[in-house]
C-alpha cells in the first residue's frame, strides 16, 4: 500500500556551498567536511524535535512541527559549522503544507523553502515572511528584512528575512542582486537640499520633502519611511547603500530645491539601494504658485515607475492634496512646520507664531490649525505650559481642524494625546487613535499611540507589539527608540530596555530623558550606585531641573536614608517640587500614607505623568495596598 501523509511543517533546506568544485579540488577533505556537517545536522535536528526527510549529496531537507525550533536548529548548525573543519553552509526555512511519501517531501512549501535557501549566502540563515511571523516576538532571534522577491514557480512575491544573531553572516542586498527579481515596495525620501542663495530657505526645501513623504504614503502597497528617520540623515553624505541598510528600504528619493523670486527648480532622482542604480531623474522649473502640481507630478512619476509591482491609484487621482491657493499662507505654514519639527517647547512657541500668521492670511487653511493643535499638545504633555491652559488650546485647534476636514490625521492624534494626558478619557482617546489609523495605517505615530494606550491599560504584550511595528517603519527616530525602550522598561524586561537606551545614548549622549530612564532601569535591577551616578549627572547642567525626587527614591532603596533626606530637604528649600515628585519620593521612602496623599493631589491637578501608574515599576511598593486599586478605579484603569 502506498504511504502518503499531508501536514503543515517548518521546512529547512541546508546546502554546502561550492560542493562540486571542492570535490574536484580535494576529494578527501570535502568528504570530511560533508561527514562533519551530517553529524552536526543529525544531532541538531534530533535535539530540536525535527526529522531529516532526505540527504542529497551536498544538502538536506528536514522538517519541524515548530518554526521556532527550526530556526533554533539552523542557528545552532551554522554556529557549529564555523568550527574546524569549517563547513560553508547556507540554510533556508519556510512554513507550509507538504506531502510526505516513501520518496521524500513535496509541495509548494518545499519549493518555497528551496528558493529561500538559494537566496542565502555562506554562513547565513534566511527565512520566509511566514517563519518571521512565528518568531518575531521571540527575543532570542534578531532579524533583518532583505525585501520582497519574485521566486521561480511561486505565484506571489515573498519577503525574505535574514537571522542576524551574533556569529551569523548577514547577506548584503547587492549579493542578492541577480539571484531573483526584487520587488520594490519600500522607499525613503531624503531631505531635499536647499540650493537657494538664501540659506534661510531651508524651511522651504524641508517642507517640500515632507509633502512628498505624505504624498507617497498614499500609494497603496508602498512602505514609506517616516520623516523622523529620513531626516536623521540630513546634512550627512552617506552612501545610498548604507542608508538603505540602516532604514531597511529598497529605494530612496533624493533631490534639491532652488528658490529664486517667484521661480523654483526642483531636481529629484530615484535610486535603488541595493546597487546605487539610478531608476529615474528629472528637473522641474515652475512658478511658486505651481508648487502643489510639481509635488504631485514627482509623486505620480515614482508611483508609475513602480506601477508594475504595486497596486497604485490611477494617474488621474492626485496624491497631493491642495489645501490652499494662497502661497503666502502656505509659506507661513512651512515656516511653522520647520520649527515644530525641532521638537522642543521653545521652538513650538515659534511655530505657533507662524501658524497663526498662516491662519490670518487664509482662515480656511486647515494645516496650520492642525499644526497649532500639535504645538499646544507638545507644550501640555511636556509640562512646559500649564497643562490645563495648553490642553484646552490644543483641543480647541484640533476641533477647528476637524470641523474643516473630519479626516485630518494630525488633528486626530492631537486630540488623542489630550484625551490621554489631560482628559483621561481612554475610550475616546482610543477612538481618535483608531480613526487616525484608518487615515494613515502605516504611521509610526499611530503605532506609538497604540503602544501608549496599551501601556496605560497595563497590556504589556500588546504595547510591545505596537512599538515594534513603529520601529519597523521608523527605525532611527529617537522618539521611536525612546518609546521602544520605555515599553520594555514598563514590561520589566530591563536587559532589553538597557540595550536600547545605550543605543540611543551612543548616538546622542545628551539625550537626558534616555539617560534618566537608564538610571531607573539600573535602579530596578538593584544597581543602586550606577543609578545614583546617572541621576546625579542629570542635575550637573545649570539649566537642568534638579533630580531630587530620583535621588531620594534611589538612596532610599539603597538604604541610605541620610542622603535621601538631604535631597528631600534641598527640594523643599527650592520649592519647585511637584505633587508627582513628592508621590514618588514617599513611595521610595515607604511612607504610603503620604504617597497616596500626593497622588490625590496629582489627580486634582490633572498631572499627566500619573497615567502610567498601573504599569510603572516605580509604584510597585504601592500595589498591594487596597488604596492603589481604589486609585486605579478613580482613573478608570481597573
Amino acid at each position: 500500500m502506498e504511504y502518503k501523509k499531508r501536514k503543515l511543517a517548518a521546512i529547512m533546506f541546508a546546502d554546502i556551498v561550492g560542493y562540486t568544485a571542492m570535490m574536484q579540488e580535494n576529494e578527501s577533505q570535502t568528504k570530511l567536511i560533508r561527514d562533519t556537517h551530517r553529524k552536526t545536522l543529525i544531532n541538531a535536528v534530533e535535539g530540536h524535535e525535527g526529522t531529516i526527510i532526505q540527504f542529497y549529496g551536498d544538502g538536506s531537507l528536514s522538517i519541524f512541527d515548530s518554526a521556532v525550533e527550526a530556526v533554533a536548529c539552523a542557528v545552532k548548525i551554522q554556529l557549529e559549522s564555523q568550527q574546524e573543519p569549517k563547513v560553508p553552509l547556507r540554510i533556508g526555512i519556510h512554513t507550509g503544507d507538504i506531502v510526505i511519501d516513501e520518496e521524500g517531501a513535496f509541495g509548494d512549501g518545499v519549493n518555497v523553502a528551496s528558493r529561500i535557501e538559494s537566496l542565502a549566502v555562506t554562513g547565513s540563515v534566511m527565512i520566509s515572511d511566514k517563519v518571521y511571523d512565528e518568531i518575531k516576538n521571540h527575543k532570542a532571534y534578531e532579524t533583518l528584512s532583505m525585501g520582497e522577491f519574485e521566486l521561480k514557480n511561486v505565484s506571489k512575491p515573498i519577503e525574505a528575512f535574514a537571522i542576524i544573531n551574533e556569529g551569523l553572516i548577514v547577506p548584503k542586498r547587492s549579493e542578492l542582486k541577480g539571484k531573483v527579481k526584487e520587488v520594490i515596495r519600500s522607499i525613503a525620501v531624503m531631505p531635499f537640499v536647499n540650493m537657494s542663495a538664501d540659506k534661510e530657505n531651508e524651511y522651504f526645501s524641508d517642507g517640500i520633502t515632507e509633502e512628498l513623504i505624505n504624498a507617497l504614503t498614499r500609494v497603496e502597497g508602498l512602505q514609506v519611511t517616516s520623516r523622523t528617520s529620513s531626516f536623521s540623515f540630513k546634512g550627512k553624505n552617506e552612501d545610498v547603500r548604507e542608508i538603505g541598510s540602516q532604514l531597511n528600504v529598497q529605494s530612496i528619493l533624493e533631490g534639491s530645491v532652488r528658490k529664486a523670486g517667484n521661480r523654483v527648480r526642483i531636481t529629484a532622482q530615484l535610486i535603488k539601494t541595493a546597487d546605487g542604480f539610478h531608476v529615474w531623474s528629472e528637473s522641474f522649473d515652475r512658478n511658486l504658485e505651481d508648487i502643489f502640481a510639481v509635488q504631485d507630478e514627482i509623486s505620480q512619476t515614482i508611483a508609475n515607475k513602480l506601477r508594475t509591482k504595486l497596486s497604485v491609484q490611477e494617474k488621474s487621482k492626485p496624491l497631493v492634496t491642495v489645501h490652499t491657493e494662497n502661497f503666502q499662507a502656505y509659506n507661513s505654514y512651512l515656516m511653522g512646520l520647520f520649527y515644530y519639527n525641532k521638537w522642543t517647547p521653545a521652538n513650538a512657541e515659534k511655530a505657533i507664531e507662524y501658524y497663526e500668521q498662516a491662519i490670518a492670511e487664509e482662515p480656511g487653511f486647515i494645516l496650520p490649525y492642525a499644526g497649532l493643535a500639535r504645538c499646544y499638545t507638545l507644550l501640555s504633555s511636556t509640562g512646559y505650559w500649564n497643562p490645563k491652559e495648553a490642553a484646552e488650546k490644543g483641543i480647541e485647534y484640533a476641533t477647528k481642524a476637524l470641523a474643516i476636514d473630519p479626516n485630518n490625521f494630525e488633528a486626530c492624534l492631537a486630540l488623542a494625546v489630550n484625551k490621554y494626558f489631560y482628559d483621561w478619557d481612554w475610550l475616546k482617546g482610543l477612538a481618535d487613535i483608531e480613526k487616525a489609523a484608518k487615515i494613515n495605517p502605516i504611521s509610526p505615530e499611530v503605532q506609538i499611540m497604540f503602544a501608549l494606550h496599551y501601556t496605560i491599560m497595563g497590556q504589556v504584550k500588546e504595547a510591545i507589539a505596537a512599538v515594534e511595528n513603529a520601529y519597523k517603519i521608523d527605525p532611527i527616530s529617537f522618539i521611536t527608540l525612546r518609546t521602544r525602550a520605555d515599553m520594555y522598561y514598563f514590561a520589566e524586561d530591563y536587559d532589553v530596555a538597557m540595550k536600547i537606551y545605550d543605543e540611543i545614548l551612543a548616538k546622542d549622549p545628551d539625550f537626558s530623558s534616555a539617560r534618566e530612564f537608564k538610571g531607573w532601569t539600573y535602579l530596578m535591577q538593584g544597581e543602586f550606585d550606577k543609578a545614583i551616578k546617572i541621576f546625579t549627572s542629570l542635575g550637573e547642567s545649570s539649566h537642568a531641573v534638579k533630580p531630587y525626587a530620583q535621588l531620594c527614591y534611589a538612596n532610599a532603596l539603597k538604604g541610605d536614608m541620610k542622603k535621601a533626606n538631604q535631597h528631600l530637604e534641598k527640594l523643599d528649600a527650592e520649592g519647585n517640587g511637584s505633587s508627582y515628585d513628592y508621590a514618588v519620593i514617599h513611595t521610595g521612602f515607604g511612607n504610603l500614607d503620604k504617597a497616596f496623599e500626593y497622588l490625590e493631589k496629582c489627580y486634582e491637578e490633572r498631572l499627566g505623568s500619573i497615567i502610567f501608574i498601573k504599569i510603572s515599576p516605580i509604584w510597585i511598593p504601592l500595589r498591594k495596598d487596597p488604596r492603589f486599586k481604589q486609585f486605579l478605579a478613580k482613573l478608570k484603569l481597573v
